[in-house]
């Protein structure tokens, strides 16, 4: 791919170590980059409509930026989600379906976005959850100009949480030693708890910890001379709900919204969906193919009131770092980028977590603020992708990306923030795999097309929804509407062929994270 200048007013800087024999292109004065990641967000929030979600910190960050309100995951499953972010590729195309699948084995000469970054000359540094670490995938120690500093996603302060024992999670996640085979050793553990209230302050678990070290190292970046990259990933409202009582304290569990369609769609082939999973990995959920539909009515309550008060426990932990960005007088020449890396079931279609291509599992927030990006508003009309974010940042920045990287999938969203009224695409494309089948997805402003093909046969089946007349997408008028069926199989259609899913070796089937 032929390097081009994205932006104005540059001036020419040789690569530093980078073996990709280019030239990057940098702004003479180049915006610092603040990318927040968080785990399992959907847009539960009020800045995106939720009427029960209390979310300040966030929602202010909306109001001073773009919040993009049809934004989606090209796979809603966790390592690979962040490897489209990180790569601008989706997950058809690189073929990184799973856990265990590592950038560098199947994109070996990628260059991230925060490698991107620090190739113009960028400090590119990570805290928290940004690469998906556990389950056998890794970090990128060529992203980042340091050492990424992590700490734990599956975390307990109430000893009856894990009766004294290393669970399950903890051990898939490296948090306690493992012997041999991580998924073996894992499944010979017993279960943590699903959710803990104890009354300890907020860096008694690690997004608290995370949102200290980032505004402490914002304090420090600050009198740096070169530019920041910085990523800063939190881990809530990912199970399990280990929240502070505070925040569990803030909502009222008899006013909580609750799932009123718990089966599949009308006329949905049964892999559509999926039974058991993450969520059957900690107590007390009911362990084996359980639909959710079956859970007590008040588990469902409680596992609803545990992910709201984990969006709230991490929209204070955003607002401490939004506020060290003011304080140390940065946030007028820094770019805010807020993403939740996919959407969560709680409860429709009787499921729960994520891993399907329904909206609830794929919508995700998207917000985007600070100088360069516009004037700010809603975006209601584009719908924009992960891999989306990579070519607008390098926009906004004004890099040069390297003659010899992947090419990207995504496109800038540089005109849509100049102009919310703009589309620069009609469309989001996403995918989740099944054993033996692929899903490709297109999301269109009214209706969601899935088609199923089997790899072998080639024998394919589809799902059509109305979001418009059937946003809980209840029933697949697949049958029904062939000629919007064909319309969006034209989208599709124009896609590269997807990467087969036997890029890696067999395994059996495992529930993600």
């Amino acid at each position: 791919m032929a390097a081009a200048t994205i932006g104005a007013c540059t001036q020419t800087l040789p690569v530093p170590n980078s073996g990709l024999h280019s030239s990057t292109l940098i702004p003479t004065k180049r915006p610092n980059i603040l990318l927040i990641m968080i785990d399992d967000l959907k847009p539960t929030l009020g800045s995106f409509g939720d009427r029960t979600a209390i979310s300040p910190n966030i929602d202010a960050l909306a109001a001073r930026g773009t919040r993009f309100e049809h934004a989606y995951a090209n796979q809603a499953v966790c390592a690979p989600s962040r490897i489209n972010l990180m790569t601008g590729r989706r997950s058809t195309s690189t073929g990184i379906y799973d856990f265990g699948m590592d950038l560098r084995q199947y994109v070996p000469n990628a260059v991230t976005l925060p490698q991107a970054f620090k190739l113009a000359g960028y400090e590119a540094e990570s805290i928290g959850k940004v690469f998906h670490v556990g389950h056998g995938s890794h970090d990128d120690d060529a992203s980042w100009s340091r050492p990424p500093i992590h700490d734990h996603v599956i975390e307990y302060n109430d000893p009856e949480s894990t009766g004294g024992k290393p669970t399950r999670e903890q051990a898939l996640f490296n948090e306690v030693p493992v012997e041999g085979n991580v998924w073996k050793y894992a499944a010979t553990l017993s279960r943590g708890a699903a959710w803990e209230s104890p009354d300890i302050p907020d860096e008694a678990y690690a997004d608290g910890r995370t949102a200290k070290r980032a505004s402490d190292r914002l304090r420090e970046l600050k009198s740096s001379a070169s530019p920041f990259f910085l990523a800063v990933g939190f881990a809530r409202p990912h199970l399990p709900f280990s929240v502070p009582k505070k925040y569990w304290d803030m909502y009222d569990p008899s006013k909580l919204p609750m799932p009123n369609f718990e089966r599949l769609p009308d006329g949905a082939p049964p892999f559509a969906g999926k039974v058991g999973g993450e969520i059957a990995a900690y107590r007390p959920i009911p362990e084996g193919q359980v639909p959710g539909r079956d859970f007590p009515e008040p588990l469902k309550r409680k596992l609803i009131h545990g992910y709201y008060a984990g969006v709230s426990y991490v929209d204070v932990q955003i607002g401490r770092v939004l506020d060290a960005l003011k304080r140390e007088g940065l946030a007028d020449n820094t770019i805010v980028v807020l993403w939740g890396d996919h959407g969560w079931h709680l409860g429709d279609h009787g499921i729960w977590t994520k891993h399907t291509n329904f909206e609830q599992a794929v919508r995700q927030p998207l917000i985007i603020a600070g100088p360069g990006t516009g004037l700010g508003g809603r975006a209601p009309a584009q719908l924009a992708e992960t891999v989306d974010i990579y070519p607008t940042l390098a926009a906004l920045a004004g890099l040069t990306l390297p003659r010899t990287m992947q090419p990207l999938d995504g496109l800038s969203l540089v005109p849509v923030l100049r102009d919310t009224r703009k589309i620069v695409r009609p469309y989001a494309y996403h995918a989740y795999p099944r054993p033996g089948h692929i899903g490709q997805a297109i999301r269109g402003a009214r209706y969601r097309l899935v088609r199923w093909t089997q790899e072998t046969t080639g024998e394919r089946s589809y799902e059509l929804y109305d979001l418009q007349a059937d946003p809980g997408e209840t029933r697949n008028q697949a049958d029904v509407l062939p000629k919007v069926r064909a319309q969006l199989e034209t989208y599709l259609d124009a896609q590269p062929k997807p990467v087969t899913l036997r890029l890696a070796a067999e395994r059996p089937t495992r529930p993600g994270n």
